[in-house]
C-alpha cells in the first residue's frame, strides 16, 4: 500500500535493536551496517486515493542511513 506521511510520527516506540530484528541481515546487505533499530508510531498519512487516515505505521531506521521499510500496520479510525 503506497502512502506519504502527512504530519508529525507520535508516540514513538522502540520495537527491537539489532539481532532482536529478524531481518537485520537483509537490512545490512541492501542498506550497510549500522545501528538499526525497528520502531513504531502513530501518524496522519495521505493514501493513493487521497484519504487522510490516522494508522500505526512500523519502520526501521539507522544512524546515517535514515528511515526505511515503512508499512502500515493497521488504521485507527
Amino acid at each position: 500500500m503506497y502512502f506519504k506521511l502527512a504530519g508529525e510520527i507520535e508516540s514513538v516506540e522502540l520495537i527491537a535493536v539489532g539481532g532482536r530484528i529478524r531481518e537485520i541481515m537483509r537490512l545490512r546487505k541492501q542498506y550497510g551496517h549500522g545501528r538499526w533499530r525497528k520502531l513504531k508510531g502513530i501518524a496522519l498519512v495521505r493514501l493513493e486515493n487521497g484519504n487522510l487516515r490516522q494508522a500505526e505505521i512500523h519502520w526501521y531506521e539507522a544512524h546515517g542511513i535514515g528511515r526505511k521499510k515503512m508499512k502500515i500496520k493497521r488504521f485507527l479510525e
